[in-house]
């Protein structure tokens, strides 16, 4: 009965949202960092500094050189096309955190319309960024693979707030409707469906059609060459 009513709030949360969802706590020690994050680092502690671009570069020369435009596009195009689904959570200053799928296609204002019906407080501004280093997603327009949200990668939530004291207050949470923190520890595990085998008919072969005859061939007797002397 427990399995049934789990799955009974993850089909109708599904129908609503239009998402397969699950919601599930952040441990102590992901949450204790977010907060500092959040709150005590400023943003030039995650800066992209002069040692981590000449590292990246380093580690890009090659085959930047190597291959030509049209192979390394080429390869994209064959990498794009094997990935399908990029499974996106988000980190919210409440110690949970949100798991959705979306395909790599879609664009990232799809993930910002979905947390805005999901929030409780959908009037107050939110940003969305990633660590390290910190950088807050601004450009909507783009897709999950383009953006680099492949196949999958952690977001942070944050209430957008001029005030500094009115932002750590709304940041106490909860964070999303109840109906969706329903969800929390819940996993439903999709129903094992053992392969149909259709019997084998059996298979008949007709034998070969004769080969139809002429008749005056039929008659004639054997003729002896004039080259074969007995």
């Amino acid at each position: 009965m427990e399995a049934e009513a789990a799955k009974a709030k993850f089909v109708a949360v599904k129908e609503k949202f239009g998402r397969d969802l699950r919601v599930f706590e952040t441990s102590g020690a992901s949450s204790s960092l977010t907060q500092v994050s959040n709150d005590d680092e400023r943003d030039d502690f995650y800066e992209f500094t002069a040692a981590d671009y000449y590292r990246l570069l380093a580690t890009k020369k090659t085959d930047k050189y190597l291959k030509t435009k049209k192979i390394r596009e080429a390869e994209v195009a064959a990498h794009r096309s094997r990935i399908t689904k990029t499974t996106i959570r988000v980190r919210f200053p409440d110690n949970h955190t949100l798991e959705v799928a979306f395909h790599p296609s879609e664009k990232i204002q799809s993930l910002f319309d979905l947390l805005s019906r999901m929030v409780t407080q959908p009037e107050v501004p939110f940003i969305l960024y990633t660590t390290p280093p910190k950088k807050q997603i601004k450009d909507m327009s783009q897709d999950f693979y383009s953006a680099g949200l492949i196949p999958g990668a952690i977001v942070y939530f944050s209430n957008d707030m001029p005030n500094r004291e009115d932002n750590a207050a709304v940041n106490c949470g909860p964070f999303l409707h109840e109906e969706v923190m329903s969800l929390k520890g819940l996993d439903v595990m999709p129903e094992p469906v053992e392969p149909i085998q259709a019997t084998p008919e059996p298979v008949t072969t007709a034998p070969p059609p004769p080969v139809p005859q002429d008749p005056k061939a039929a008659g004639k007797k054997p003729v002896k060459p004039k080259w074969l002397k007995m």
